[in-house]
């Protein structure tokens, strides 16, 4: 008995030591699994103001109506926990679900088709192990029609989608190609950065040149665009650490929530890969003045001074003067307004979006929103001041758009659209039809 014990020994210890290593394994899997996560921005989205990470709920507004991110939890009830490895590269890859029906490309599927099999294989070890489970179900979407007919997103992915995983490009280094697979798969810049066309597809031919989200503006993000711009490597770098560059720029709106919750929790060497990639040739620093320490108050508001001033300009150092200084010098090392890359979009949307919701108010830092104390039309003059005064552009907006603004856009004529189409093929149809009975009655008279 002994001595089987003693034979049995090493194939004991061979087995414990292959148990510990397969561990080992699985452990850094769904570590990487979940870096790759914090890289996608998933808990953007599925992960609701005050509930459980990742059990969804978040409403998405989208031109066509709201959608609600669904709960991505091992659930077995109300989650992903019954997908197999398979089903969620489908549905992480080509927009389909485990039962079949495709999803809406609210979720990015587009982009995190170019992820290759191994990180696909981390995220599922990460959502399946590294998260916990969350018996809840969120709300369910319900567009209106004909968009809630889950069924015509398959053409529009016959259309539209590129099934193709990211191939590294030979004649690039390694961290250009990093970056290019951040940028393009993980971190789906394409998503807001791009235009789409009438059905809702990015326009390839103008690739990160720039997009409307409805509300906030996400700017062109082209090589060419950020040289222009006097863009550095190191710039893009700490701006998507802190939201903050040396040239002035400064996050907000959904771009301030991606560096929040993605962007500065990845690696310094990822965020200089994306800035490689971004700008392929580096451009010569042109660094604004920072304004630090205690700068004094400048400005005329002597009374005949402020009978002169226009609305937007009186708005303006009611409102902004205290923190921005009376000329926008900036003030006790809070930002200068002039020189300010906001100031030189081709649209005056962002400086309203700022003036109405603020730049992060909810952290108790940074700028506080007006939307309950201004008025559109005072808005309207305040962003057309800003613009026009200190930022000297020619770029405008009206009482009307600010109002949209407020609202959440302006409504997409995509849905009008699709019920035409829907009706004319519904007429055309039944004419068919028509004709057809009617000639077979004359064949058989």
């Amino acid at each position: 008995m002994r001595n089987s014990l003693l034979k049995m020994l090493p194939l004991m210890l061979l087995f414990c030591v292959s148990a510990y290593a397969a561990s080992a394994q699985q452990d850094e899997q769904i570590k990487r699994g979940e870096y790759l996560a914090i890289a996608g921005d998933c808990g953007a989205c599925h992960t609701d103001s005050g509930k459980p990470d990742f059990s969804g709920g978040h409403a998405i507004v989208s031109p066509i109506g709201t959608i609600y991110s669904t709960n991505i939890t091992p659930s077995k009830t109300d989650g992903i926990g019954r997908y197999t490895l398979e089903q969620f590269s489908d549905a992480l890859r080509k927009g389909k679900r485990a039962d079949g029906s495709p999803l809406y490309p609210a979720m990015p599927y587009t982009a995190y088709a170019k992820l290759n099999d191994e990180d696909v294989s981390a995220l599922y070890a990460y959502f399946m192990h590294g998260v916990a489970p969350v018996d809840q179900r969120p709300q369910a979407t319900d567009l209106p029609f004909p968009f809630n007919l889950r069924f015509s997103m398959a053409a529009w992915n016959l259309l539209f989608l590129d099934k193709e995983t990211f191939k590294p490009q030979d004649d690039r280094s390694q961290e250009w190609n990093r970056g290019a697979y951040l940028v393009q798969g993980l971190g789906h810049c394409s998503t807001c950065h791009t235009p789409r066309n009438f059905l809702m597809a990015e326009q390839q031919d103008k690739l990160l040149g720039g997009a409307s989200l409805g509300t906030w503006f996400a700017p062109d993000i082209t090589a060419r665009q950020l040289t222009d711009t006097h863009w550095t490597r190191e710039m893009l770098t700490g701006y998507l650490a802190t939201g903050y560059a040396d040239n002035g720029a400064t996050a907000g709106g959904p771009m301030l929530e991606a560096i929040d919750k993605s962007f500065s929790r990845l690696t310094t060497e990822d965020r200089q890969a994306i800035a490689v990639y971004l700008l392929p040739v580096d451009a010569k620093s042109v660094v604004k003045p920072v304004i630090s320490g205690l700068t004094p108050v400048t400005g005329n508001d002597t009374p005949a001074a402020l009978d002169a001033m226009s609305e937007g300009q009186k708005l303006y150092l009611g409102n902004c003067a205290a923190c921005h200084n009376q000329e926008g010098q900036g003030l006790n090392g809070l930002p200068a307004l002039k020189n300010h890359p906001i100031l030189q979009k081709p649209t005056a949307d962002n400086v309203a979006m700022a003036i109405l919701d603020g730049v992060w108010p909810e952290k108790g830092q940074g700028m506080p929103g007006f939307a309950h104390e201004l008025s559109d039309a005072q808005i309207a003059s305040l962003t057309n001041y800003l613009m026009k005064d200190v930022g000297g552009s020619h770029i405008s907006l009206t009482s009307e758009r600010v109002k949209e603004l407020r609202n959440g856009g302006a409504a997409s004529p995509l849905l009008m659209l699709a019920r035409v189409g829907m009706i004319a093929g519904a007429v055309i149809v039944i004419l068919i039809i028509g004709i057809w009975l009617y000639r077979r009655r004359r064949k058989t008279a």
